[in-house]
């Protein structure tokens, strides 16, 4: 499942500038013959398939999809840290515009739009004879998508941007003016999704697997207008999706995570990595696809850190998250279950104390580190289910998903109920990725109860009950946005995302940082030193106290988005013009 297998690439070269004061500075010039410029470069289907490898490669550099993502998971209600932990700034919204995720986001962001702007230009201007069959338009089409995926993920994280849409050829043509999402929408994502939508094939097949699809296209054009809050658009948009039947949701949830059954049934839209080929340094980005063949030449800095079990300890799952996991209701009459207590998607989610099966090679009983507030670690994106210790260099094969068709499934369901209301028909959505879960249906709890289901993000252990609602527009609204997208999507990058767009950022973390006083001010009933902690959470020696500057210091203008770096502003005059 190579992507772009057995394709020598060419080094795609960046614009250069060379300023001379007169004729009489020239001394000497001499062209290399041999020398590769952008007049001989693009000439042929295999070099311009050499270029749109590199676009590839630059989804994986790892603020965009590897290990610099755990800045942003910690942004929300799933994850926190410890304040020794370079995440911590991120975790309590005190980053500012010279921090390293913020510009190292931004950068790499431009670097694969650079790279697509050059592939979309050049192959616009060559003749059609330079190609077979579809391939020109299916390669313009691939480099769309992604310019369409770096700019969604630059609007959403910045709140606009610069918009380019072609090489510059001088530094005039650089300083351009910051664009809304409006804007960037308009011009940029949404042609280029539609364009991509109406050339990509549904499946590539061989080693092509892995290129971007007419699902990936639809996918993010459906996020687009769900984003842009139009939502009957939205929900026609997903549902074409559905009813193509290309889709459907794995058995086990755990192939979404590992590196076992890549690029399956559920896989959107996944970047791929290998932890064999060109490891690298460690944690560092690393880009070897000038050199390399395919997008698998590039390993993945774990997101999150290492545990003395090789595990993960740098983003740590909230106690709310941890909380609804364990309330994950396993339904016993599921075939997909066998006798577990922690459903499948707890037990690929997080590990913790007396958790069900291995981990990394250790039984539950011998697996420590669960003291000083720590009730649970990460295991989505870990190598817990078959090493003994995260790989060498701090490196992981495991390819990350960006779009899979859970996220479709919850993504529809809300669509309709925004559009008209419809929380029948989203409770049936929502279900279905319930029930690959193994765990009661809302549907279930609703038969049982009186057409009633309980608020599974409200914690027991601190309320003492989950008050139980009539199911209605709101309340499915608010089990989805506070429960479903958390416990089926934690720690894949939609998280703050979400919460911004929804508008609910200080109401869930008021709410949650009430729970952490609450058990502050009760810990000698909560906290049993030395035996493990009490049920659910066993939180051991401390509480840790995730909420207590992000509650306070959240402010929409300065934390919805990152602020653009400072580099950009200091280099480019017409920004704000």
């Amino acid at each position: 499942m190579k992507l772009l297998k057995n394709i020598s690439l060419t080094l795609i070269f960046l614009v250069s500038f060379a300023f001379v004061a007169c004729d009489e500075d020239r001394f000497l010039e001499e062209i290399n013959p041999n020398a590769i410029t952008s007049d001989t470069f693009w000439e042929s289907e295999r070099q311009f398939n050499s270029a749109l490898t590199t676009v590839y490669g630059a989804l994986q550099f790892q603020s965009i999809s590897g290990g610099n993502l755990q800045y942003e998971f910690v942004l929300g209600d799933i994850a926190g840290t410890e304040s020794w932990y370079r995440p911590q700034a991120f975790r309590n919204l005190t980053f500012n515009s010279g921090i390293y995720h913020v510009t190292d986001k931004w950068n790499e962001l431009y670097v694969g739009i650079f790279r697509a702007n050059q592939v979309i230009q050049y192959i616009q201007e060559t003749d059609d004879s330079v190609f077979t069959g579809d391939s020109k338009v299916q390669i313009e089409a691939q480099a769309r998508f992604l310019r369409a995926f770096f700019y969604f993920q630059l609007a959403h994280t910045y709140g606009g941007g610069v918009i380019h849409d072609k090489v510059a050829q001088t530094k005039e043509e650089l300083a351009k003016p910051f664009s809304t999402i409006e804007e960037i929408n308009n011009t940029i994502i949404i042609p280029d999704l539609e364009f991509a939508q109406a050339n990509l094939p549904q499946v590539w097949e061989g080693n092509d697997n892995g290129r971007a699809t007419w699902g990936a296209a639809t996918t993010l054009l459906g996020k687009v207008y769900l984003y842009k809050k139009e939502w009957p658009t939205a929900a026609t948009i997903f549902k074409t999706i559905i009813d193509s039947d290309v889709y459907s949701l794995t058995t086990d949830i755990t192939d979404n995570f590992w590196h076992e059954n890549e690029f399956n049934d559920e896989s959107i839209f996944e970047v791929n990595y290998s932890s064999v080929l060109s490891a690298g340094a460690p944690g560092g980005n690393v880009d070897d696809t000038p050199t390399q063949t395919g997008a698998e030449s590039t390993t993945m800095s774990t997101a999150v850190g290492q545990l003395n079990y090789g595990a993960f300890n740098t983003v740590l799952p909230t106690y709310n998250l941890h909380e609804m996991l364990v309330n994950d209701e396993v339904d016993v009459n599921n075939p997909i279950n066998d006798g577990n207590v922690e459903s499948r998607r707890m037990n690929a989610t997080i590990a913790v104390q007396n958790m069900e099966g291995p981990y990394y090679g250790f039984e539950s009983s011998e697996v420590n580190g669960f003291g000083f507030g720590q009730s649970a670690y990460v295991k989505k994106h870990s190598n817990w289910y078959h090493l003994d210790a995260e790989p060498a260099l701090s490196r992981s094969g495991i390819n990350f998903r960006h779009m899979r068709y859970a996220d479709v499934l919850l993504m529809y369901a809300e669509a309709v109920l925004m559009a008209n209301s419809d929380y029948e028909t989203a409770i049936d959505y929502i279900d279905m990725v319930r029930s690959r879960a193994g765990v009661v249906t809302l549907q279930q709890y609703m038969d049982d109860n009186g057409g009633m289901f309980p608020q599974l993000h409200v914690s027991k252990q601190v309320h003492g009950e989950q008050p139980m609602v009539a199911a209605n527009a709101q309340t499915v609204l608010t089990h989805l946005q506070r429960v479903e997208r958390v416990v089926e999507l934690c720690f894949e990058g939609h998280r703050w995302k979400d919460l911004v767009r929804w508008g609910i950022v200080q109401e869930v973390f008021d709410e949650l940082r009430a729970d952490e006083v609450w058990r502050e001010e009760n810990k000698n009933t909560i906290l049993n030193v030395g035996t493990g902690g009490v049920p659910p959470l066993n939180i051991n020696e401390r509480i840790r106290p995730d909420f207590v500057k992000c509650a306070a210091n959240y402010n929409t203008t300065q934390h919805n988005y990152f602020p653009i770096p400072n580099q950009e502003v200091q280099t480019n005059d017409n920004l704000f013009n």
